[in-house]
């Protein structure tokens, strides 16, 4: 983990720097033995302490190794050699205490009240009790369970936590990049596809003019060398995260796509009809309709239809159905990401349709004058 991110101390040498605090109670415990005890039943005491604190490690690591059964055991364990611990440290087996009660908090969070309650009631009364003893009532050791359960549940809480966190900014990360494919993706399919079928169309009647002794065909191939310069740019921009579509700059290239490829080009003029917000999407949607109907139609006309929130591209081909290949599908995943709707079909009494609104309900057509006075007409070569 980098030295900046916020799980430093939940990672490495310093989480175990952390576990290491809570012996600071066994040794507490083992100067109750020294205080109350001496030959052979101190050293008794002390081994007991010391498996203890050996337990205590042994359980740490089963936690982190996410083994229940040993943790509950060795937990078993560590009870047994408090309660062996209590006639030689007295009231000082209790800091022994602090640790069983921490973790057994801590493992089960659900009972996290009446284990606690439980402890401190104990470390309160028992020193009372045992009349031998000669004590009163354990006051610190049952603050002490208290704050120190509190505690490590609270640290323990923020642990589980920032894991979670990370999980989820791991999660995050992975769907963005997943993302940024599926964009880019998208892009070169829908750049490329666009680009090569362009300069198909006009290689092809660069070849046919060149055959025919045309002077026509150095212009054409001049033409398709800037297209495919054009599309290395698209193709560098749209990696980069800038690809730029604008409805006018598709039209124009429509138009000559589709007078290099024969069909009579029944195109808008302008596209300042179409809301500023739309005019992107739209040049997406005018750039893969008119594809579409270049590599699929065999059509004669190819008419584009503007309005605010609509843009229809329709020819009078065959009407028979494009492969619903990576273009459609990104084409509505760009519109469904803006709000819109996808109307792609047969269109009466022949050709093929691609309709994309947005936005309010609009009328299924424009009046004619509105779509005459936007659109001209392109004879094909």
């Amino acid at each position: 983990m980098p030295d900046r991110d916020p799980q430093r101390w939940a990672q490495g040498w310093r989480r175990v720097f952390l576990a290491a605090g809570m012996l600071v109670f066994p040794a507490v415990a083992a100067s109750g033995v020294a205080e109350y005890a001496d030959g052979v039943t101190a050293i008794a005491g002390y081994a007991i302490v010391a498996v203890f604190c050996v337990a205590y490690v042994l359980t740490g690591l089963a936690f982190a190794r996410n083994r229940p059964v040993r943790v509950w055991t060795l937990l078993g364990l560590m009870t047994v050699l408090f309660a062996a611990a209590l006639p030689i440290a007295r009231d000082f087996a209790f800091y022994l205490g602090v640790v069983v009660v921490s973790l057994a908090a801590m493992i089960r969070r659900r009972h996290l009240v009446p284990i606690i309650a439980g402890g401190a009631l104990a470390a309160l009364v028992v020193p009372w009790a045992v009349r031998p003893w000669h004590l009163g009532f354990g006051w610190t050791q049952a603050v002490m369970i208290i704050f120190t359960g509190l505690t490590v549940v609270g640290f323990s809480e923020i642990a589980t936590s920032n894991r979670a966190l990370l999980e989820a900014r791991a999660e995050v990360a992975r769907l963005a990049s997943e993302a940024e494919r599926a964009r880019i993706s998208r892009d070169l399919h829908d750049l490329l596809g666009h680009s090569l079928t362009v300069i198909t169309v006009k290689s092809g009647l660069a070849r046919r003019l060149a055959a025919s002794g045309s002077p026509r065909a150095v212009e054409e191939i001049a033409a398709v060398e800037g297209l495919a310069r054009q599309a290395l740019t698209d193709v560098r921009a749209a990696v980069s995260g800038y690809s730029e579509v604008t409805l006018a700059g598709e039209l124009a290239r429509g138009r000559e796509l589709l007078r290099a490829a024969g069909v009579v080009a029944d195109l808008p003029t302008a596209a300042d009809l179409v809301e500023p917000a739309h005019q992107e999407l739209f040049g997406w949607v005018v750039r893969e309709g008119i594809t579409n109907v270049v590599r699929h139609a065999r059509a004669t006309r190819c008419t584009v239809t503007l309005s605010p929130f609509r843009v229809e591209i329709r020819d009078d081909g065959t009407g028979a159905a494009a492969p619903n290949g990576n273009g459609l599908s990104g084409l509505r995943e760009r519109v469904a990401a803006a709000g819109g709707t996808v109307q792609a079909g047969p269109a009466g009494p022949r050709g093929w349709r691609l309709r994309v609104t947005l936005g309010p309900y609009e009328p299924a057509a424009p009046s004619a004058s509105s779509a005459s006075s936007a659109t001209t007409g392109d004879e094909p070569v």
